[in-house]
Parts: C-alpha cells; structure tokens; sequence
C-alpha cells in the first residue's frame, strides 16, 4: 500500500479486522476497500453512492464506517456540517496526532494535506503558560483550485 492512495485486497482486509477484532464481513471488506483505494475522506453518501449498486444496504454501510472507526482502522473527521467523513489509518501519517485537512467552503470536497507540517508557535512576549493541550486534529478551509477560478 502507498500513503496515498492504496488498492487493498480482500486478504487484507479481513486480516486488519481480525487484528482489530472484528468479524469480516462481506459489508465490511467491500468499505473498507472503497475508502482505502479513495485516498481523502469519504463521507456516508461518498460510499453509499458506490456500494447501493453494488446492493449494499445504506444503514449496513453506515454501521461499518462507525465500527471501523471505533476499532481505529478507520479515523472519523468532523468538518462542521454535520456529515462525518472516514479515511483509512495510514500509519506515521494519522498518529502523529496532527493531520492536517482542507475543506473547501464552496464545494465541500475534503482532501488530506500530505506532506504539509503545522506549527503552532507562540509569538513573542506571548502568554508563559502552554497554548492548547494536545492538538488531535488541524482542519483548514478556503477555496479549492476549482472554485478559487470562478
């Protein structure tokens, strides 16, 4: 698998929800896949709009997405409106505890910031005591390229 974007065959899949402790189910395998091989997050209707079709049921998708997030194969982002998104754990790149997202404000579209670093720095003469406690998530909205051109 790379860090971006990774096919994940069923072998795989079952041996990581084993590892994690859960039965592996065709549902399971079939979203786990699907958001491995998308490479950014992926809300509930991202993935449902691929697997209904494929005659995956829209309450079993959403149950998987939350089961393999709280057996932390998955991370869940909240991005503000409402709709969570899942992107598969890849490693150093979602335990550093800081991984950054960009949201764009006029399509919605989410996407990871590999290989960006954020510093949270205090200026000088700022306060003695610590700024934040543990950070767990930097989130940035703007305007992606596409919209940005309009």
């Amino acid at each position: 698998m790379n860090a971006a974007t990774s096919e994940l065959t069923v072998k795989e899949a079952r041996e990581m929800l084993r590892g994690a402790g859960l039965r592996s189910t065709t549902s399971r395998v079939a979203v786990l896949q699907h958001v491995a091989v998308a490479g950014k997050p992926l809300s509930h209707s991202d993935v449902a709009e691929v697997l209904v079709p494929e005659g995956f049921d829209k309450s079993t998708i959403y149950r998987c997405l939350v089961e393999l997030a709280d057996a932390n194969i998955l991370t869940r982002l909240e991005v503000g409106d409402h709709s969570w998104r899942f992107e598969l754990r890849r490693g150093d790149h979602h335990e550093a505890g800081q991984h950054p997202h960009f949201m764009c404000v006029d399509c919605g579209k989410v996407t990871c910031l590999n290989g960006v670093e954020v510093k949270i720095v205090k200026t000088k003469g700022g306060a003695k005591e610590p700024l934040l406690g543990e950070v767990t998530e930097i989130f940035l909205k703007g305007r992606c390229l596409e919209c940005g051109k309009a």
